[in-house]
Formats: C-alpha cells, structure tokens, sequence
C-alpha cells in the first residue's frame, strides 16, 4: 500500500457559537482605571456591491475629514454603490450623489442607523473595498456588547442572569484583545462568529442590557493583560485545552478539566446539543469528503474505492485531532480540530458540532457503505462553555464563580 499523507492547513477555524480566531494574538494595551470608554469599530458588511442606509431622524453624509455631502431625510433609506469612480448615494427619485472614496454617517440625535433594515446604534462609516464595499458600525465599547451578549446567549431566566453577566464579561475581554483586529479592513471586529456575533439593537433584550451594564468595564487579565477570552456553546463534559486547537495558546487559564456538578452531571447537559448523532451513507460520505478533502481528485487518492475512514489519534481532552482516510491504495491523514470539523461536514455541508466523537463504520476493509459519527459538545471546548455557564447558574453560581471554572488563575479588572 503506498501512504500519502496531507495535513490540511489554514481552512477557515470552527464556527459554532464561538469566535474563530485561530491566530493567537498579543494583547492590545488596556484602558488604565477612570479613563474614558473605549471605541469600537464593527464590520457590518463586507464585500458587497451596495447597501441601504438611513434612519428615523435624519442622517448627515460626511467625507472623513467632516466635510458636509448632503442629508439622508428622516424615515428614509437611501441605497449607497460601489461604482468604479467610487461610492455613490442614490435617494428618492433617483438623485445620486457624486462619487467618494469614504463616507461617514452620523444621525441628527442618538436615533438609531438603519443598515439594511437593521437599526444599530452610533454612525456608520462606508469604506471602498477590493470587491465593493465595507459598511462598518463605529460606537462605543458597551453599546456594542449590548447587540453581542444576547445575541450569543439568547434570552435567559432571572435564575440565569449569572450566565449573561459571565458573557459580558468574556464578550468585552475578547473584544478588547482583539482590538485592531482586521485594522487593514478599516474595522476592529466581525460582526459575525468569525468573532462575535452582533446583532445591533435587534438582538438586545433587557436582561442582556442589565449584564452589561452591571459588569460595565470590567475584563479578565492575566500578569495585567487581558486573556484568550475563547468560548464556545457546549463542551460536552470535559473542556479543552488551548493549545489542543489554537497555535500558541498554551496558557495556564486555558486548561482541560471535567465540567460538572459533584455528583458526576455535566452542566452543559442541558444543552440542546449535548448529544448528537450524524450518519453518512457510503456515497453522501464519498461526495462530503470529494468536496472537502484537497485534491480528491488526484490518481492517488480515488474515493470511489473509500476502504476505511478511520481516528488514529485524539487529544488529552479526548478529542479527535487525527483522522485516516483509506482507499486501499493510498491513505490522506487529516490533522487538527478544525480541519476535520471542516472536511468530515454532514450530508447537508454542515460542519461538524465538534470533534468530540467516536466512529462506527459498516464495510471497513472492502468498501464503506455506511458511517456514524456518535458525538457530544458543539464548539472547540477551549474556555468559557456557553451552556455550561447557564448550568452553573441555574446551580446558584455567580459570574464570578462561572469565570473563575473556565478561566482559573485569571483576575477581574474594572478598567473604566
């Protein structure tokens, strides 16, 4: 048998209620206590060839330097291109505006900016990109975590308020250390889990606006700085450690452990996707791995004689970090978290909840006809688990109980 092996490298991270950074980055320097609330800039939309802006009390369009162009109506939503000569406004009975490299848009009072029918709070800016255009949403630090805290936890009990807290905290942590972020975009973060999700006003609720405001400036930090503020929806029972998923994040606050009550059950089994099955037939799995594994097409590796799918190697945590695929001729090894959630993806494309499975494969050694995957947890398991935190406080734990479990060693800082 003749053995090639790849290793797949720089597929997008795992996305499942988490940010995806898989670049482990230096912390960005915090505001010192009492000074003013820091700025925040949102990537809203990327890449597109237009957009609709506009708001219930009138809008004024700026160049960067504050130079006036002309005034969105209140209640109306103007449609702004991206054109070769630059970007144009185009309003009611079809006025355009002349071209222009940027724009900025800021609302008469603290009215909400319409972006595609979605209210967000602050100004908007709209940037010239190389495919479009960039619409970014520029506000202050604690307005934005109040369109992210609900938006990743959903709408949450009085007996789960902890966990909303322990995700303001977490949500700011992250997004104070990934300040800067896609700086070269013209925006610090995503407003997607690519690094938070963000929904803007939309998405806020009040319990979410309570968490925020009563943890307000507050971060974790480890030797002064802010931490890794990974997290993710469930881990199953054991989370991870960092370096297990995320090149360089071997930190001592990123630590595997058992995640559950003294009696033995996992916090997060109340997770919707604690347990989950996945079944391939023998040709929707020859067609997933077609799709997704590099060069299926290649001689040496033809899946139409799929023999065996197979894990050769898993973490400390139990997590698959290797996987074998056989054609009886040749073999393609898969490694890392991520790059098997990416290949081994569902019948529907879907990628995988997690790497916390095991399998079970009907024709191994002559021709695979049927595969399942039995899994728990959806996410990478490194840091806070999300419904673990809701578990913890429905049990009577505060914030500070659930971030000190996920984080331990770690300390919570009020920076402004």
């Amino acid at each position: 048998m003749r053995r090639q092996l790849l290793a797949l490298v720089g597929l997008v991270g795992l996305l499942s209620c988490t940010p995806a950074a898989v670049t482990v980055r230096q912390p960005q320097a915090l505001p010192r206590p009492g000074s003013s609330e820091t700025e925040i800039k949102v990537g809203l939309i990327v890449g597109a060839p237009s957009a609709t802006l506009g708001g219930t009390t009138p809008v004024a369009i700026t160049e960067p330097d504050g130079s006036p162009v002309m005034t969105i109506p209140a209640g109306q939503t103007w449609r702004v291109s991206a054109r070769p000569a630059g970007l144009v406004f185009t309003g009611a009975g079809g006025l355009s505006s002349a071209a222009f490299d940027a724009l900025t848009l800021v609302p008469a009072t603290e009215a909400p900016i319409w972006v595609n029918g979605k209210p967000y709070r602050g100004r908007a800016e709209v940037l010239r990109d190389r495919t479009g255009l960039t619409v970014v949403n520029r506000l202050p630090m604690e307005s934005y975590l109040l369109g992210v805290v609900s938006a990743e936890m959903g709408r949450r009990s009085s007996s789960e308020h902890a966990a909303l807290r322990a995700q303001a905290v977490v949500s700011r942590t992250y997004a104070f250390r990934n300040l800067r972020r896609w700086r070269s975009q013209g925006f610090d973060l995503y407003a997607t889990v690519s690094d938070q999700a963000y929904g803007g006003i939309g998405a806020e609720t009040p319990e979410g606006r309570a968490a925020v405001s009563e943890t307000r400036g507050r971060v974790l930090t480890y030797n002064g700085a802010p931490i890794e503020a990974f997290y993710y929806s469930t881990c199953g029972g054991r989370t991870a450690d960092g370096y297990e998923v995320f090149r360089g994040a071997s930190r001592p606050y990123l630590r595997s452990g058992a995640d559950a009550t003294p009696q033995g059950t996992a916090y997060c089994s109340i997770s919707p996707r604690y347990h989950w099955r996945e079944e391939w037939s023998g040709s929707s799995l020859r067609a997933v791995l077609a799709r997704y594994l590099p060069n299926p097409g290649s001689k040496s590796l033809n899946l139409d004689r799929l023999v065996d799918i197979r894990v050769t190697h898993r973490t400390g945590s139990g997590r698959v970090d290797q996987l074998m695929v056989s054609t009886g001729e040749s073999e393609l090894r898969v490694d890392g978290q991520s790059n098997i959630r990416q290949v081994l993806r569902t019948p529907g494309g879907d990628l995988l909840r997690s790497t916390a499975f095991t399998l079970v494969v009907s024709g191994a050694g002559n021709s695979v006809s049927h595969l399942v995957a039995e899994g728990s947890g959806a996410g990478h398991g490194v840091g806070l688990c999300q419904w673990g935190a809701v578990g913890r406080a429905r049990a009577g734990q505060n914030h500070e109980q659930i971030l000190a479990a996920y984080y331990p060693g770690t300390r919570l800082e009020r920076r402004y």
